[in-house]
């Protein structure tokens, strides 16, 4: 099977915008759509709590005629147009869709973070994971976060393998960003931020990208928007991620960034595993 997963930073602006960046974000969908993956997930869809329009379910069925959709808005407590997730999923799959809760401090369960797709014999969940925040503001509910999902996956994993994906908003090791003596107390670059993802991998999962690629350096899927050279330059963060449970990981045969041009931010990532 094949999936991708990209963080699209507004379904919205992708859509329907004309402006400069929303062509590069069109020209990175042309680019999905021609890879017919399985599943597609997004993150940070900026969507209201009402979801996609009728306009935004056009242009997506315009895309992608062979998708069902699934997704998940940021609704009150939590602010609006913010987080946000969805799959699009071939519609000839059988799958049960959950959104669940996971105990999250603060309005983070409210925030539409955590889908999941329940297959016959495995698990498929994104999550957007909470940023720490400028001055690490969230650092505290972070750890709690981070906590909180790795026992929603070990839930899931005692039941059948699973396969997660998603931006996890942190950069485990220093070979994993351009600049880490620079970023040693950045959000997404913390002791504490990496110690979480280094327990999640603990507790039985498996980092794809480093199974399949090994120690491979300069490989990113992440370059800052406020730096107009961060991609030319590849100063870029590896934090997005597909993992699995460790007892599937040697059916991975693909675990890869995909080009996404001259646009700069978040990149999709893509797995191939033969299950």
């Amino acid at each position: 099977m094949k999936f991708i997963s990209w963080n699209i930073d507004s379904l919205n602006a992708a859509l329907t915008s004309d402006s400069a960046r929303a062509q590069l974000s069109q020209s990175v969908l042309d680019t999905l759509a021609s890879f017919d993956a399985d599943v597609i997930a997004l993150q940070e869809t900026k969507l209201s709590a009402k979801g996609p329009t009728k306009k935004h379910l056009e242009l997506l069925e315009m895309r992608f005629p062979a998708y069902n959709l699934a997704w998940r808005s940021s609704v009150e407590p939590a602010r609006k147009g913010y987080a946000g997730t969805m799959f699009l999923y071939k519609k000839e799959l059988a799958v049960t869709v959950t959104t669940p809760e996971i105990g999250a401090p603060s309005t983070m369960d409210s925030e539409g973070r955590i889908i999941t797709l329940e297959f016959d014999t495995f698990f498929l969940t994104q999550v957007y994971t909470p940023n720490a925040g400028d001055g690490l503001k969230r650092l505290v509910e972070r750890q709690i976060w981070d906590d909180k999902y790795r026992e929603y996956l070990l839930s899931l994993d005692a039941q059948k393998p699973v396969i997660a994906t998603g931006d996890y908003n942190v950069a485990h090791f220093e070979i994993d960003l351009a600049h880490p003596t620079n970023n040693r107390n950045s959000p997404g670059f913390t002791d504490e931020e990496r110690n979480g993802f280094t327990n999640l991998l603990a507790a039985g999962f498996t980092d794809t990208f480093r199974h399949v690629h090994g120690q491979v350096p300069n490989v990113y899927s992440w370059w800052a928007q406020r730096s107009k050279t961060s991609k030319i330059n590849n100063s870029g963060w590896r934090i997005d991620y597909f993992i699995t449970s460790e007892r599937i990981a040697n059916a991975i045969t693909k675990s890869e960034m995909i080009d996404s041009g001259a646009r700069q931010d978040h990149t999709p990532i893509l797995l191939e595993i033969d299950l």
